[in-house]
């Protein structure tokens, strides 16, 4: 995978943190909307950690609802040349279960 060339400290002009339209997902490419790359990018993880992080399993059901979603469109388009499951399910989901801690 390529990497995304957005940076992880990007700012807007006040100096605030970017906003979440910047790394929302181009439908029904699933790319990102800021850099191209696979969607999500680190930078979009990051803002949905944020969001949800006090509710792991809530950001777990809108992932799989992504991936439900992202999994139709990028076939339907290109049943011959998209993603494999298990790609599809890594980039959507796998990254965001939680990580052992032993």
């Amino acid at each position: 995978m390529t990497s995304c060339p957005c940076r992880f400290d990007d700012r807007r002009n006040d100096g605030a943190h970017p906003t979440t339209a910047r790394h929302l997902p181009l439908r029904p490419l699933w790319l990102c909307r800021a850099c191209a790359a696979p969607w999500p990018r680190a930078p979009a993880r990051l803002t949905l950690l944020r969001e949800y992080a006090d509710d792991r399993v809530a950001l777990l059901i809108h992932l799989a609802g992504l991936l439900h979603e992202a999994t139709t469109q990028l076939y339907t388009l290109n049943p011959h040349d998209a993603p494999e499951p298990a790609q599809l399910f890594a980039r959507s989901l796998g990254w965001a279960r939680s990580r052992s801690t032993s």
